[in-house]
């Protein structure tokens, strides 16, 4: 019987490469828009745009993501991300994490979550190929945690999605912590005393003024530099080459062998001039940048199928000028943006 595949699906594309010369690398992959937390700097309670809700038929089956992120990969990805919203909200998501864990192509497949269900799901995940995962943790302190998802979240929830994770075998967990003045910043020495010693890393990530809703004021961010000079004041650093052209944290290691960890300063040092990364909403549009004002509609080309959605993307890509933190540093700020919990951090 004839393959039904088209033999130049099996030749690899040329990988396309914005306005600014950036290349095409990483892709984030919303799964769901909506989640079970209602932090502040996210999606707060009240807050959010009604038009950013969804009806479960406009997001994208699973068979849809999958040739979405075949085409993606045939275009130079290597590293997919699954976020959301909460992804774990999402029904079956091993099931989908299966398959794009077969994709051949596909070097470096995370989930980004707020643990707070993941004691449930991790063994399944690790089971179903999932290579890496990245927890949003803000606090450690019970109350400060619970005010920081917006009074819907127990850290020992968190917890314990974090021993479950262990105990299936992921041994190297990312933790992304975005530190607000006057908010927690009096969790950033706790939680590194805690990780330390380790196989895990923390991620501080200065808080940014992503979609409209957070209430975002330059005061309340507290600079990369400021939080690394408080953890090399009682745990002296050294700074460590980057793993990959584009990486967004600074990395840093503890003089005395117990781990490192990251700081990524979007607001006080932008990096757009390495951004390679495109995100995908779970009702199937492709956003360049996390602040962008809207994004392209793939749609269209998923119904056609075969070479249509590369062709796309390769569009898409091409038109690429986003450099909204270089912008935003320079005094110039948009009004309008998606917000964050639409396409993933």
């Amino acid at each position: 019987m004839k393959s039904a595949v088209d033999p130049g699906m099996l030749q690899p594309a040329t990988p396309p490469v914005d306005r600014l010369g950036r290349g095409l690398r990483d892709l984030r992959v919303s799964v769901i828009e909506t989640c079970n937390y209602r932090c502040p700097y996210c999606m707060p309670e009240d807050s959010t745009p009604p038009e950013s809700a969804l009806d479960r038929a406009r997001r994208l089956d699973f068979a849809q993501i999958e040739s979405v992120v075949r085409g993606f990969v045939r275009m130079g990805v290597r590293k997919v991300r699954l976020t959301g919203g909460e992804p774990l909200l999402r029904k079956d998501l091993p099931l989908l994490v299966s398959r794009l864990a077969a994709i051949p192509g596909v070097e470096d497949l995370a989930l980004t979550t707020n643990a707070s269900l993941l004691a449930g799901k991790a063994q399944a995940l690790r089971d179903a190929g999932l290579h890496r995962l990245t927890i949003s943790l803000d606090a450690l302190d019970p109350e400060i945690f619970r005010q920081l998802s917006g009074g819907r979240g127990d850290v020992a929830d968190v917890l314990a999605g974090i021993a479950a994770a262990e105990a299936a075998g992921f041994s190297s967990i990312k933790f992304n912590t975005v530190v607000q003045r006057g908010v927690n910043e009096g969790e950033v020495l706790r939680l590194v005393d805690h990780f330390r010693g380790t196989p895990h890393v923390l991620r501080f990530i200065e808080f940014m003024d992503v979609g409209t809703c957070n209430g975002w004021q330059p005061q309340a961010v507290v600079s990369s530099r400021e939080l690394h000079d408080s953890i090399h004041a009682r745990w002296p650093l050294r700074p460590l080459q980057p793993g990959y052209r584009g990486e967004v944290a600074a990395r840093h290691a503890f003089l005395d062998g117990q781990g490192e960890v990251g700081f990524v300063s979007s607001v006080s040092e932008p990096f757009c001039g390495d951004c390679q990364r495109a995100r995908l909403s779970a009702d199937g549009q492709v956003f360049t940048c996390l602040f962008a004002a809207k994004g392209s509609d793939l749609r269209p080309a998923i119904e056609l199928g075969g070479t249509a959605i590369e062709a796309r993307i390769a569009e898409i890509w091409g038109q690429r000028a986003d450099r909204y933190s270089e912008l935003r540093d320079a005094g110039r700020r948009d009004s309008k943006k998606i917000e964050m919990f639409f396409i993933g951090g």
